[in-house]
């Protein structure tokens, strides 16, 4: 048997211990924006446990992207974890134009016009807007302005550029406030020509994850995905399910969730597309849905936003996160609460004790039915290995993948207790960092046996013997051949 053997021997003060107990199983993910962009500060959110950065591209330089790429890595390598990296693309998001005094007053009544061709406001019910809507809008379709502050219907398209619609409700605009199209089909006009710049910096820093907002079907997935191969990437997709379109019936959701790697449940604008009380159950389905086709899920949006301002979450964000985690959630996400907030550092800690306490106090909830259509082998042998590594209380199930399926397969199950993924592949070890219950180790390897690099790990305190037993049980996943999803074997192994 060939020898394996850790590319890279952290310091052992560096060591990040594994314990069943310790070890969150549902990932953080945070936002970098102008409150942490500070070097110390992101260096505070890696060691206080996030598992992805997400930096967001409606707003920012490359240049401010290129330091905190190189800041996040940085730190990533001193602490001796792998840490993921979202580009989140802004996609077609609607914005008003400049307007006069920054500020309109609406009444009830009012005949508000879009003029795409406008170039200056004059201070009338005539306003500039970013995106020609005269092209895709309909008489009686609705629009919310200003996050949901002005709602709008279509009266009548005046022009191949202007339109007017019919103000609902007394309130107020300003410059560049985003525009919420619930009823409106952009016809699959969901990259931009921004997109397409953002995706030809991104590819050349290597991002892991690519998000792409305001998908509507899985057709728009498909182009991305072209995108990213004409550039040689082979970053993940994640697709932002914000839209009316995206969730109109089940079909639609599966659909989506197959096309795509993995999937971010937008609350925000959902709830303006959608109505809020659809939110929670489209958040349960697609958690479901994911995890019926091994896909990961992140939950995001005012998640803990009451600590943009204050030191504590209130009790019913803390009871949205642990929801999260209970629904088996890969990944919950901050926002505004690390973007802009005040306590950047207390939410991401306040996030992790709320995950560790929610699930070594409850079970998480089953899944809702089995998967239809062809069922894989590895899929088979993860949902075995799970059970077995439950029956006998294993310490950690460990993974050796050399694509990251096999890992993402027994992460599907959700097991009670982490995973050690061994990977040579550098770029698989990254994307791990936000899977269930994930942690990758970049070891060299010709074979499926990873007991030496296991037993390596252990001797330098990454996996801990539980207190009254002298040794770790593990159960080992892994196959015998190199193509991808060729998972066909289980081994117990006892590890002094």
């Amino acid at each position: 048997m060939t020898a394996l053997c850790c590319k890279k021997q952290p310091r052992r003060d560096k060591i990040y211990s594994m314990s069943k107990r310790l070890f969150k199983r549902t990932k953080i993910v945070a936002t970098v924006g102008p409150s942490v962009f500070a070097e110390e500060k992101l260096k505070e959110m890696v060691y206080s446990g996030v598992n992805m950065f997400r930096l967001n591209f409606s707003h920012g330089k490359h240049e401010e992207r290129d330091e905190q790429i190189a800041i996040i890595r940085k730190y990533a390598a001193e602490r001796g974890k792998n840490v993921a990296i979202l580009q989140d693309l802004q996609g077609p998001k609607i914005r008003l134009g400049e307007l006069k005094d920054n500020h309109l007053d609406l009444h009830a009544g009012d005949e508000l016009i879009f003029d795409y061709e406008m170039k200056e406001h004059d201070g009338g019910l005539t306003v500039p807007i970013q995106y020609n809507l005269a092209a895709k809008c309909k008489p009686g379709e609705t629009l919310f302005l200003f996050d949901g502050h002005v709602r709008c219907t279509v009266k009548e398209i005046l022009s191949d550029t202007k339109m007017s619609m019919t103000v609902e409700n007394d309130g107020f605009i300003m410059s560049r406030k985003g525009v919420n199209l619930p009823d409106t089909d952009l016809g699959g006009d969901v990259i931009t020509e921004k997109d397409l710049a953002d995706i030809e910096y991104g590819v050349s820093r290597d991002f892991d994850y690519v998000a792409m907002s305001f998908v509507q079907s899985a057709s728009d997935i498909e182009k991305l995905r072209q995108i990213l191969v004409s550039h040689g990437s082979d970053a993940k997709i994640i697709a932002k399910i914000e839209t009316r379109a995206a969730v109109k019936d089940d079909e639609t959701m599966e659909a989506i969730v197959k096309a795509t790697d993995g999937i971010m449940v937008a609350r925000g604008d959902m709830a303006y597309e959608t109505g809020e009380e659809v939110v929670p159950i489209v958040e349960r389905k697609l958690i479901n849905f994911c995890r019926k086709h091994s896909k990961f899920v992140i939950v995001a949006t005012q998640m803990l936003s009451s600590m943009v301002s204050e030191p504590q979450p209130t009790r019913a964000e803390v009871n949205d996160v642990a929801t999260a985690v209970i629904l088996g959630a890969d990944a919950v996400m901050l926002s505004d609460e690390t973007a802009n907030g005040q306590y950047p550092i207390e939410a991401i800690k306040e996030m992790k004790k709320i995950i560790l306490y929610t699930q070594d106090n409850s079970p998480m909830k089953p899944l809702d039915g089995d998967p239809e259509g062809p069922v894989h082998t590895y899929d088979v042998i993860a949902k075995a290995a799970v059970e077995l590594a439950e029956k006998i209380d294993a310490d950690t199930i460990v993974a050796v993948t050399k694509t990251g399926t096999t890992a993402r397969a027994i992460a599907a199950q959700r097991p009670n207790m982490p995973i050690v993924s061994v990977t040579d592949n550098k770029r698989v070890a990254g994307q791990l960092a936000l899977i269930y219950a994930n942690s990758a180790f970049l070891c060299e390897f010709e074979n499926d046996h990873a007991f030496d690099a296991v037993q390596d790990l252990k001797n330098r305190g990454y996996l801990k013997v539980r207190e009254g037993k002298n040794e770790l049980t593990v159960v080992f996943v892994s196959g015998i051949r190199e193509d991808e999803g060729m998972t066909n074997s289980i081994q117990i192994r006892k590890i002094k």
